[in-house]
């Protein structure tokens, strides 16, 4: 499927009809169902969502904002290319909020807590044996949002998924790595034991471990695949 095809109905979103469709937007985005630096034909996108040119052009202005869609002036909207310097910041800045977060939470995480991360982590296991890869992030997602929700500190989690947003792309790409997956479900699983253990320093480690995994797979992308990223003179 090209373009427009390959966003996902409104009815599948809650919301006004604008979040709504910066919500498809934005998953397509995040999803590489648009690559980076394709471009963006806004009345290919009405058509295929089925509304005006409005809630679209406020959409791709709030992209835009999100670094996730780069507006030229006489060339046309791209979705962004991948920046590892974004990518690197991005991944500096959740493993200062998450280390910090799980060091927090380990002595004082209640048995419900512990409960909540073991349903998680058992639905992975699941996922992992299907190889369903977008469930599998979606799980995921939920709970590194469960150990920020744990601090009680109510903006940590909107804070690191904003940091997060181009290191969550770049994951895409490193999905189909062979055993990663469960490189990944074993990562999780020492996370937990360490909250189990109500031990701060071994989950300090373990989260630790488990983030700075990602960057030994994403920094030779940016050789493999040039297309991607973001280099002088590209929009």
């Amino acid at each position: 499927m090209q373009g427009a095809a390959r966003l996902t109905p409104l009815d599948q979103f809650q919301g006004s009809l604008g979040q709504r469709v910066y919500q498809s937007l934005r998953q397509a985005i995040l999803t590489l169902s648009y690559r980076p630096g394709e471009v963006i034909r806004k009345p290919d996108i009405c058509d295929r969502l089925g509304v005006s040119r409005s809630p679209v052009a406020d959409a791709v202005a709030r992209l835009a904002a999100d670094g996730l869609v780069d507006v030229v002036p006489q060339a046309g909207t791209f979705v962004a290319r991948l920046s590892m310097t974004d990518i690197r910041e991005g991944a500096f800045i959740r493993e200062a909020i998450e280390v910090a977060a799980a060091e927090w939470v380990a002595s004082r995480i209640t048995d419900d807590q512990l409960r909540e991360l073991r349903r998680n982590l058992m639905i992975q296991e699941a996922l992992v044996a299907d190889g369903d890869q977008q469930g599998f992030m979606a799980l995921d997602g939920q709970m590194h949002e469960m150990m920020l929700s744990f601090t009680g500190f109510p903006r940590l989690p909107q804070v690191s998924q904003t940091a997060w947003l181009n290191v969550h792309r770049a994951r895409q790409l490193i999905l189909p790595v062979q055993g990663r997956l469960a490189t990944t479900l074993a990562e999780h699983r020492a996370i937990l034991a360490a909250f189990e253990a109500r031990d701060p320093m071994a989950a300090r480690q373990a989260v630790q471990h488990h983030l700075r995994q990602l960057l030994t797979y994403l920094q030779p992308l940016e050789r493999e695949r040039p297309d991607l990223f973001s280099a002088q003179g590209q929009p």
